[in-house]
């Protein structure tokens, strides 16, 4: 396999084993991905619903571009760890992590997700339906730096958990924003780190590289943040994410 290539494959390809890669996914070995089906099939168990959600993400602007399973199901167990009732997603796409939250945080809780296109925020409604959280949880449809800026402004209750899923150039201003929509012991996650070895490129020309460099400079830099980063290698590729927690 060829890793450093800082972009998820735009159309479909071949990896080294032979399998296609789908689009907006990195190669990835028949061995990892046996690894996700065991441990999603043993561990997780996705009902209809998240399977469902899973699935329609082929009919969004993004297809293939969810968190797998077993990822879905280590957002809701970080969201229940830290006993959170209100969680703000940047990304909503189908709404499939979106379900997780909206289980996790329960009836009570609360989930904001940040969706640009209304065709993705639409397919995510009649999901959130389907699962049954369609009154914990609240799309906002447009650019998702100009709706925390709006959530700032009015100033809402603060957030429990934030998870960081969208256009990845604006990884630092969404982090600006988390800070502003957070306070003592908020998690934060920021998915899609690694981005098949490109991270490690100080000199790289995609801006989706230099969009997560900046943002782990900014979370270093901050001191109010304690936080690591974890590799990963799956269903999706090589990537990872960023957990941090604001002291």
């Amino acid at each position: 396999m060829t890793h450093g290539s800082s972009t998820a494959s735009d159309t479909s390809g071949t990896g080294t084993d032979g399998d296609a890669v789908p689009v907006n996914r990195y190669a990835s070995d028949s061995a990892w991905r046996a690894v996700d089906d065991y441990f999603a099939a043993a561990l997780v168990g996705e009902d209809e619903a998240l399977v469902a959600a899973r699935e329609s993400g082929a009919a969004t602007t993004m297809p293939n571009a969810e968190v797998a399973a077993n990822q879905g199901a280590l957002l809701g167990l970080l969201t229940r760890i830290a006993g959170a009732r209100r969680v703000l997603e940047f990304g909503t796409l189908a709404g499939y992590s979106t379900i997780w939250f909206a289980r996790a945080v329960g009836p009570a809780g609360r989930v904001v997700t940040f969706e640009l296109e209304e065709t993705n925020a639409a397919i995510a409604r009649e999901n959130l339906r389907r699962a049954g959280v369609s009154e914990q949880v609240e799309i906002v449809v447009g650019p998702a730096a100009d709706s925390a800026q709006a959530l700032v402004e009015a100033g809402t209750e603060p957030f429990d958990v934030v998870f960081i899923d969208a256009d990845k150039p604006s990884n630092p201003r969404y982090l600006e924003a988390a800070l502003a929509l957070t306070r003592s012991g908020a998690v934060i996650v920021i998915d899609n780190v690694v981005r098949d070895g490109a991270v490690v490129q100080a000199d790289s020309a995609d801006p989706r590289v230099q969009g997560v460099r900046r943002v782990v400079d900014d979370i270093a830099a901050h001191a109010e943040l304690d936080a690591t980063a974890v590799q990963t290698v799956g269903v999706k590729g090589w990537d990872g994410l960023i957990v941090a927690r604001r002291r």
